[in-house]
């Protein structure tokens, strides 16, 4: 089984008012903290999704051994980060799955992580979805049989609403944990950054 990682951190960080991937994030940045912990994962390969800010964020983050995607339409939102990380990986990777994760949750559980990727039977499970008590969140893992119809998606949001209206192709794993925090605001920095 073939899985590839899929960061998505092409946003423009509105809310912080600065490039939330360069944060500073306990001996390295927000984006490369994520990247850090996506290489731990049960994947072969980390695809990275950048837009806004994108020459900052390749010099001051460290990507190595990541494909790049740019996302020259990253201000329509989420949705757009999801067709060009699909649409890169259809055509450059050999992946049956992908996971996709956000570039602002640090984190994620990877316990969480190895659940859905054991959940996960290519050709079979169309999306495996992590249910945090009674909530769905990420990351959520997606069969590539299922990626043109992702790559349909628009506006600012993910793959929640198209999901929940095809139950059928859904595979819930249940977890005990809460669900992983964004980091969008100076708030979250001071409360999530690790001390």
């Amino acid at each position: 089984m073939s899985l590839a990682a899929v960061v998505l951190a092409a946003g423009g960080s509105r809310r912080l008012g600065r490039p939330k991937q360069l944060e500073p994030w306990g001996g390295m940045t927000l984006l490369g903290r994520v990247v850090a912990n996506a290489k731990t994962y049960p994947v072969s390969e980390v695809w990275v999704v950048l837009g806004d800010h994108l020459e900052e964020i390749l010099a001051g983050v460290d990507l190595t051994g990541c494909g790049i995607i740019e996302n020259p339409e990253w201000e329509n939102g989420l949705s757009s980060s999801i067709r060009v990380g699909l649409d890169a990986l259809t055509r450059l990777s050999r992946a049956e799955g992908a996971l996709l994760l956000m570039g602002d949750q640090p984190d994620v559980d990877p316990q969480v992580v190895a659940g859905i990727c054991q959940a996960y039977k290519p050709a079979k499970t169309l999306a495996v979805v992590p249910k945090y008590r009674y909530t769905w969140a990420n990351p959520v893992l997606v069969d590539r049989s299922l990626w043109p119809r992702l790559m349909s998606l628009e506006g600012d949001e993910g793959a929640k609403k198209l999901l929940l209206a095809h139950s059928e192709w859904v595979h819930e794993v249940w977890f005990e944990a809460l669900p992983p925090r964004d980091v969008d605001t100076w708030v979250d920095v001071e409360e999530l950054r690790p001390r």
